[in-house]
């Protein structure tokens, strides 16, 4: 399979290597059928207020490989994609609280992590455009902490208050509350019989959720799509298994671990044999709850999972927030074709969505990662898409990545979907939410 190099969307200041997919004309031209089937299932099933997706493209499949519902990383999306990001704003905000004046946004402990703070700051910015007036508060701050970031701006931490049925900050009460806060350390009870609307559900955090709940939902979401416009199903969708009752410590539950990815590395050789696709494959062993790419692990054969070393059992043990590691998703591996810059620094992209639209992305590059490992890890970079440009291509061409990137919203949404479907079967929530506007 050769690779084919086009230049990005317009503005972007990076080049990609990467083969065009071998289903992802027919996406293309079946674009009006697609987005229908969307606007149907939207109606049925809103979606959650935001959300990012990471996409691995192999060049003979792309799928999603993790799905955060509490997205961080909003000062990585380009200056062109805030258009559509605040009006889509508007219509998340306004489909849950239709008389919405202000919004208190919940956020991580992080003070320390200034590239989280940014994050927060954009998002803080980009609400305020929208037209809401806005704060930020945190579960463990007793007094207001203001901060100075690196791009010259300045982030205000406040502590929360609780009275009655109302969550607020000093005399600032708000309409909705969004939350930038996955809960890895527990269920938040200051929440609970709150009044205002807190966007997403505070129940959809890792306290509740897991990725095997997702990627479950996400498998029939792919099926009826692939069978919609008439592909296989595993070109956009990665197999997996939950092993539970897990612990690298003691040794506890690895013979199950093991035979549950050698069931997936047995399934992807068949497929790979189908495909003629000529390489090893491999599985990739994470936490089942959690972010920020702790507790994953590539296997490439079994006997990496029974000869593993202090440091990676240690790093497979405990989570965010010193979170203890008992259940594990083992997850086809799927490799990135994608290389930015002369360099080729191998790179994922990632897809940002606020309500059912795709508001932008970037691509997480690390220099010093091979194509099928983790890439969200220290060391690495960010270079901004806009999706906003790309939307309404409908040529496959090797001269215009446009397609390409219609392709990667297509799949990101899919994902989204998924998680709303987890949301209506799992959470408590209102039995009506208006369709999206």
């Amino acid at each position: 399979m050769s690779l084919s190099t086009f230049p990005l969307v317009p503005n972007l200041k990076v080049a990609t290597t990467s083969p065009l997919l071998s289903f992802e004309q027919e996406i293309v031209n079946q674009q009006p059928a697609i987005e229908q089937w969307f606007r149907q299932q939207w109606i049925k099933t809103p979606a959650p207020f935001y959300c990012s997706c990471d996409l691995r493209n192999a060049g003979y499949k792309l799928a999603p490989v993790d799905t955060n519902l509490f997205p961080a990383g909003f000062n990585n999306l380009s200056i062109d994609s805030e258009a559509i990001a605040i009006h889509s704003l508007q219509v998340s905000v306004e489909r849950y609280c239709p008389d919405a004046c202000d919004v208190l946004i919940i956020a991580e402990a992080h003070t320390r992590n200034l590239m989280y703070l940014e994050g927060l700051c954009r998002l803080r910015d980009m609400l305020g455009k929208a037209g809401f007036g806005v704060r930020i508060a945190n579960l463990v701050n007793t007094e207001v902490t203001t901060i100075s970031l690196p791009s010259g701006k300045a982030i205000s931490i406040h502590p929360l208050q609780k009275k009655a049925n109302k969550i607020y900050v000093e005399d600032f009460i708000p309409c909705a509350i969004v939350l930038n806060n996955d809960f890895s350390s527990g269920h938040p009870e200051l929440l609970d019989g709150v009044q205002q609307h807190i966007l997403p559900n505070h129940h959809l955090g890792w306290q509740n959720r897991t990725k095997s709940q997702h990627f479950s939902e996400y498998t029939k979401t792919a099926t009826n799509f692939a069978q919609l416009i008439g592909i296989d199903p595993w070109l956009i969708s990665p197999q997996q298994k939950i092993s539970s009752g897990i612990s690298f410590k003691t040794g506890a539950g690895i013979e199950e671990l093991v035979g549950k990815a050698d069931e997936i590395l047995q399934y992807t050789r068949t497929k790979y044999k189908q495909y003629g696709i000529k390489q090893d494959p491999y599985v990739v062993v994470k936490a089942n709850t959690g972010t920020y790419g702790m507790g994953v692990m590539t296997i490439k054969n079994t006997q990496q999972l029974l000869n593993t070393n202090r440091k990676q059992r240690n790093k497979m043990s405990v989570g965010k927030e010193g979170v203890v590691i008992d259940e594990l998703l083992v997850q086809e591996g799927i490799p990135t074709f994608e290389t930015i810059g002369k360099d080729k620094a191998v790179a994922e992209p990632v897809v940002y969505m606020i309500d059912h639209y795709v508001v932008g992305g970037f691509y997480r590059i690390h220099k010093s990662r091979g194509i099928d490992e983790n890439l969200n890890a220290p060391g690495m970079i960010f270079e901004p898409l806009d999706f906003s440009s790309c939307l309404g291509s409908k040529k496959a061409s090797r001269d215009q990545g446009f397609n390409h990137f219609y392709v990667y919203g297509v799949i990101a949404r899919l994902a989204l979907l998924a998680a709303a479907q987890e949301m209506e079967n799992c959470v408590p929530h209102p039995s009506h939410i208006p369709p999206p506007k």
